[in-house]
């Protein structure tokens, strides 16, 4: 176990029950920080039909590990929400020790060959996977110089921001700008002890994936009828075998990964990209 007791973690996109936004901020509650999680609506999959309610529920499970937490609505890819989203979260809890950036843009238009790519839907992700983690990087590090030295950021990348694959353009454009931009911001913050890391998981099973499914596949279905007629499941278990671990990762898997990085133990290491993959990325 890490001790993160007295410290303050911001973390955004964690309104789904299942993501890696809410895993990571339950797992630092557990680990002792007082958590704000963050997304652009308080409940971004009202269409699963079960009784989460979205950052409200996270709170709550967070204040039952007898934690502080608050949610705060924002959206990433706006530089003035950020900064209010921030300036608000320091307001209540006097600092922020952790950032999280784990908010992603909802997957689909942008699953197509680039000759048949919008530019609307290169935009929509660009906006929130790279200029939002820029974003809230910048407006995070901006509180971290003004004290006293130290701090943890963890950016959110993807085993496609590693290796490009078809018909993944946009979002595998996306994701190998957030390894290129860690790697920058843990040059410039190393020497305010400021740690900068990203984490690039490989098929994680949340909810993403019922909407990634149909786009992926060209059904023309939604993705709540994706996950109701159990099409969910099944492609997470047809993709297990075709790990080397034999299973796709749960978001508990990230969330021990970025546990670690929040932690004293990773006081030493900044500017990686961490495969979280079970060896289906190894680079």
């Amino acid at each position: 176990m890490y001790n993160l007791g007295g410290k303050v973690a911001l973390v955004t996109g964690a309104g789904g029950e299942r993501g890696i936004g809410c895993a990571i901020a339950t797992r630092l509650a557990k680990e002792g920080a007082d958590v704000i999680v963050n997304d652009v609506v308080s409940n971004p999959y009202p269409e699963w039909g079960t009784d989460w309610e979205g950052l409200a529920s996270v709170v709550q499970n967070i204040e039952k590990l007898e934690r502080k937490s608050i949610s705060i609505l924002a959206d990433v890819s706006d530089a003035d929400q950020v900064d209010d989203m921030v300036f608000r979260a320091v307001e209540e809890f006097g600092r922020i020790d952790i950032l999280v950036t784990s908010a992603g843009a909802r997957p689909g238009p942008d699953r197509v060959p680039v000759v048949d790519l919008e530019e609307e839907a290169w935009d929509a992700v660009h906006n929130v996977d790279l200029k939002g983690t820029f974003l809230c990087c910048r407006a995070v590090a901006r509180h971290m110089l003004s004290r006293e030295p130290g701090g943890k950021i963890i950016t959110m990348s993807s085993a496609a921001g590693k290796r490009g694959r078809g018909r993944m353009a946009t979002y595998c454009a996306a994701k190998f700008g957030v390894v290129g931009f860690t790697q920058a911001l843990a040059m410039e913050l190393a020497s305010h002890q400021i740690n900068v890391n990203a984490l690039c998981p490989a098929i994680v099973d949340t909810e993403r994936w019922s909407f990634l499914g149909p786009a992926l596949s060209g059904e023309d279905i939604t993705g709540e009828e994706f996950h109701r007629t159990g099409r969910h499941a099944e492609l997470m278990k047809k993709s297990g075998p075709g790990v080397p671990w034999r299973r796709v990762a749960d978001a508990d898997d990230v969330a021990q990964t970025a546990a670690y990085l929040a932690s004293a133990d990773s006081d030493y290491l900044t500017g990686l990209s961490i495969s979280v993959a079970g060896g289906s990325e190894m680079g």
